[in-house]
């Protein structure tokens, strides 16, 4: 079993900002309490990920639930921040949304200008993962799931009836403290925006 951000890599030496970047597109990482979010973030960004997590104290009794995630004594309190560079013009800013409900007010604000999301889900607790789903698809933010699988459990096509989610909706696993893991996802991200969005022959024809 593996837990979340205390079992991130070593943060990479932080790389300068090519000079050429003409356009920053905008990823969200949202899902539950303790379902890897941070770990995510911190695992495929070329910079020091910029954390706003603060140690847990006795005000969180009664609010948050770590009864799932014991390890963790850390909580994000406002967002993430990573970084990639796509191309010498082109960078990718990963948001990491705090998962306590407390904080869920901010959201909005990380959704705003981005081009899509990554719902991280533990399976073990998918309950916190509806709220995420809805809301992104009240938003009208396209979106990809993510298994962060802590130990076996249902198989993917058990967990898309579980949550409910679209035939359309790209469902997979990962290890969220893998590079290449993410990586992975947030490519499967790429392409289902690209199959939302790019133009197809059959709708040119018909223009």
């Amino acid at each position: 079993m593996h837990s979340n951000a205390s079992e991130a890599p070593a943060a990479r030496e932080n790389a300068p900002l090519p000079a050429d970047v003409q356009d920053a597109l905008k990823i969200v990482v949202v899902g539950g309490f303790g379902v890897g979010k941070t770990t995510m973030v911190a695992a495929v960004s070329e910079i020091r990920p910029l954390s706003t997590e603060e140690v847990m104290t006795e005000a969180s009794v009664g609010v948050d639930d770590p009864s799932d995630v014991r390890s963790k004594t850390t909580t994000t309190a406002a967002f993430d921040f990573g970084r990639i560079t796509i191309t010498d013009d082109k960078v990718l800013y990963l948001f990491g949304a705090p998962g306590q409900e407390r904080f869920w007010f901010l959201w909005d604000q990380l959704f705003a200008g981005s081009l899509g999301a990554v719902v991280l889900v533990d399976s073990r607790r998918l309950e916190e993962s509806w709220y995420a789903v809805d809301r992104l698809e009240a938003h009208g933010t396209p979106f990809v799931v993510a298994v962060n699988r802590f130990e076996p459990g249902p198989g993917l096509d058990a967990l898309r009836d579980a949550l409910a989610l679209s035939p359309d909706v790209p469902l997979v696993d990962c290890d969220a403290r893998n590079r290449d893991d993410c990586k992975s996802v947030l490519i499967t991200l790429v392409r289902h925006l690209n199959d939302l969005y790019a133009p197809s022959p059959a709708r040119e024809v018909t223009q």
